[in-house]
């Protein structure tokens, strides 16, 4: 596998960068360029089948919620010849199970963290209580559990969940802690859609990772990167080399992407298209075709690719179509060709499913009264606004049952993107046009191509706390980690901003 250069040091700014180099001579500038770009097409074996990460189990309680018991814990995983690699996990060595509930059931968890160090789990794309979130202010110290509980209330979905201690976010979810949390419907199960799990209803946690010659995770910045860790191997699942037997002729693929900073463009090696029919925050209004799917990390999409009997084909993230400016992208893995796994189908497969022509219902908050509009500009890799992260600043509260608009801009030429957490939002307008069809849907996580504008306009309801916050952030796990990020509180009638808890607002790293 042809690997990009594992070197020692960051540099903060191109322009440092470039002098420093310019040094060396333009010998140096053009190995250091050449080697900036990664390709490993036609490079991997695909000898291992692609794991599923299991169902997590529950238990119903007295009250009759469904209770679900995980626990964060380090061990070891093999996933090459050799060594086997420290990992940390959730009811296992890597990653976590998957998470299953319907829309109006109360889910109750029993999360135990038998880390040596305080984590914690966050639910992302989660409608619930701020108490709840699982943010950097609901932090499991080594040895504790946390009982959090709530109703889901939103439609049929594919979410996850992963760490969020402040400060640690990056350097957790690289050593394994995620999983997917998956909500059903009425509306979604009375499709024929794929939906036999691990069958034609296949999850994919898509990750890339770096591996040192004692095959232990490095987590090292790439070199002149913005973005931090850019890792030259691809696991899906856990599972390094994936392949995947194909049994029916549609399969229903939900793409996460699980990785740090790495920006993945999926599509199939002849290019043929495939039907989306989600993103963050559940099913688009109608299926869109396209043979290209770019997922910034913390976004999902579900989509359904047809198979023919017999064949053979692979999955891969091709070069990236837009997000970076000039030579920026080239160094923070947007001209990178990556396989990512192989689907073999059978000589024989099933034909009962479809994608129908209506899937779900649009966003509908154009036109809504706005009761207030804000203004976002992320730049650098550690302010929004020129505010860096502050555990103890509340840094405005909106009121519940209202509708805001959020104008947000990538103010720079580095990869960025804005999750927002309690809600998932509608994207009005793209630099005043209307949104593309893969963003004409809910939506909890926007890539944020540089200069332009995204105006996304959210709801808040039914849940309010004066004193506890929600995050809103860039989901580059360094950005977010290094101080791009800011805190909101949502506020009933009469209520005024409060103060974060001494105990929560400690947790400063």
């Amino acid at each position: 596998m042809k690997r990009r250069k594992a070197l020692k040091w960051t540099l903060i700014g191109t322009g440092i960068g470039v002098g420093t180099l310019a040094l060396g001579g333009a010998g140096t500038l053009a190995y250091l360029w050449n080697a900036s770009k990664l390709d490993t097409v036609g490079e991997v074996g695909f000898d291992s089948p692609l794991a599923i990460p299991p169902l997590a189990e529950s238990e119903s309680d007295s009250s009759g919620a469904r209770v679900f018991n995980l626990e964060i814990q380090a061990g070891e995983t093999q996933f090459k010849s050799g060594r086997a690699t420290e990992t940390w996990g959730v009811n296992g060595t890597y990653l976590g199970p998957t998470i299953r509930a319907r829309r109006g059931e109360e889910v109750a968890f029993a999360i135990r963290n038998t880390l040596d160090e305080e984590t914690s789990i966050h639910w992302h794309g989660m409608h619930l209580p701020a108490v709840m979130d699982g943010g950097p202010h609901q932090a499991v110290s080594p040895g504790e559990e946390w009982a959090p509980q709530w109703t889901v209330n939103q439609p049929a979905s594919t979410l996850w969940y992963h760490p969020h201690p402040h400060g640690q976010t990056g350097r957790h979810v690289y050593q394994g802690l995620a999983g997917m949390f998956i909500i059903d419907d009425e509306e979604s199960e009375g499709m024929n859609l794929p939906s036999e799990y691990g069958v034609d209803d296949v999850p994919m946690v898509v990750q890339d990772k770096k591996f040192d010659g004692d095959n232990q995770l490095d987590d090292r910045a790439a070199f002149m990167s913005m973005q931090g860790i850019l890792g030259d191997e691809i696991l899906v699942n856990g599972t390094l080399g994936p392949y995947f037997e194909v049994t029916t002729r549609l399969v229903r693929l939900r793409l996460l992407n699980g990785s740090n900073s790495r920006l993945y463009n999926f599509g199939f090696a002849d290019d043929r298209e495939f039907s989306l029919i989600a993103t963050d925050g559940g099913l688009l209004p109608g299926p869109w075709e396209t043979d290209r799917l770019q997922l910034s990390p913390g976004e999902r999409a579900e989509i359904v690719v047809a198979f023919e009997p017999g064949e053979t084909i692979d999955l891969r993230s091709h070069p990236a179509d837009e997000g970076y400016s000039g030579p920026l992208g080239r160094l923070n893995g947007a001209e990178d060709r990556l396989d990512v796994c192989r689907f073999q189908a059978a000589e024989s497969l099933a034909d009962e499913t479809e994608v129908p022509s209506e899937l779900g219902t649009a966003p509908d908050l154009d036109g809504e009264d706005v009761a207030e509009e804000r203004s976002f500009k992320l730049s650098g890799f550690n302010s929004i606004n020129g505010d860096q992260m502050d555990m103890a600043r509340i840094d405005f509260g909106v009121r519940e049952g209202t509708v805001e608009v959020w104008e947000v801009t990538n103010a720079d030429g580095y990869m960025h993107n804005f999750h927002v957490h309690d809600v998932q939002y509608q994207v009005l307008t793209v630099d005043g046009e209307a949104p593309p069809p893969q963003l004409a849907g809910w939506k909890d996580t926007v890539q944020l191509v540089p200069q332009r504008k995204y105006r996304l306009a959210m709801r808040f309801s039914d849940y309010t706390d004066p004193n506890l916050p929600y995050m809103y952030h860039c989901h580059i796990l360094m950005h977010e980690d290094s101080g791009m990020m800011g805190q909101f509180v949502v506020l009933g009638e009469g209520e005024e901003i409060g103060q974060v808890p001494a105990t929560s607002a400690g947790h400063d790293h």
